[in-house]
């Protein structure tokens, strides 16, 4: 039986990679997103507006009679000095890359629980595990991801729907240039901003490619069996978040600061 899946940020990056990959296994996959596209399975739908979430899922719903699989993809950067963010751009990116995925939740889960089966795929990121000096905002709403699924896990476990969250490192995409950058304050912290940002973004552009993302993440949508709540992609990331379990906090905050806080 074609999978029936919902998918949100899918028109660019680790998203359009993984609609392609999905497709390509016989999954029926309905795209969320503000873009426009030419595909006849994408819905123009903020995720941060519930009510265009939860119309769109419907439709799906109506049309498909069923939901097998959301992926909560969709989401942005912002960069730069806590102390000089505005708290406007801050509270943008958690309604993004939080509310917007709870607002896609709470539009498949009453259909999910009904049929007693489903399984939500929510992209955090290693960032949510180490938090990134100057990355801070977006570091916060991906650990956000990452306690929202482990209780999300075992609220919805009884009702046979399935909850985890990948969590890819660095990325080769267009996040990388969309992110938004901001080096104020960078005079009063000595230049550290735009040094680290220029590091992170030097990493972002050597890192894994969408397309093996996207592999990860269609595996562990589609595996046979229970799920486990967390996924780290790569080699050397599952490395790093085991060393978080293992070594000291200063420890871990010092590596940090060597990588990106100087």
């Amino acid at each position: 039986m074609e999978k029936v899946v919902i998918l949100t940020g899918g028109t660019s990056g680790i998203g359009q990679a993984t609609v392609r990959q999905l497709r390509e296994k016989g999954c029926r996959v309905y795209e969320f997103s503000r873009r426009d596209a030419a595909d006849p399975m994408h819905f123009s739908v903020d995720v941060t507006d519930a009510a265009q979430v939860k119309a769109a899922a419907e439709a799906v719903f109506e049309k498909e009679g069923r939901i097998d699989l959301l992926i909560n993809n969709a989401g942005f950067g912002i960069s730069g000095a806590m102390e000089f963010t505005d708290s406007a751009d801050a509270h943008r990116l958690m309604e993004v890359n939080l509310f917007g995925m709870d607002n896609a939740i709470k539009a498949v889960l009453p259909h999910m629980r009904k049929a007693g089966s489903g399984r939500i795929v929510n992209i955090s990121s290693v960032a949510g595990v180490f938090a990134i000096p100057f990355q801070a905002w977006y570091s916060i709403s991906k650990a956000a991801v990452r306690s929202l699924t482990m209780a999300l896990y075992n609220e919805v476990a009884p009702y046979g729907v399935e909850v985890c969250s990948v969590m890819p490192g660095d990325i080769r995409t267009g996040f990388t240039a969309a992110r938004k950058k901001s080096t104020a304050g960078d005079g009063e912290y000595g230049g550290r901003i735009s040094a680290s940002v220029a590091k992170m973004e030097k990493d972002e552009k050597n890192g894994m490619t969408p397309q093996a993302a996207a592999k990860t993440i269609v595996k562990v949508a589609l595996q046979k069996g229970r799920v486990k709540p967390y996924y780290t992609i790569g080699f050397s990331y599952k490395f790093l978040v085991l060393l978080d379990s293992l070594l000291p906090c200063r420890t871990v905050r010092w590596l940090l600061g060597l990588l990106y806080g100087k």
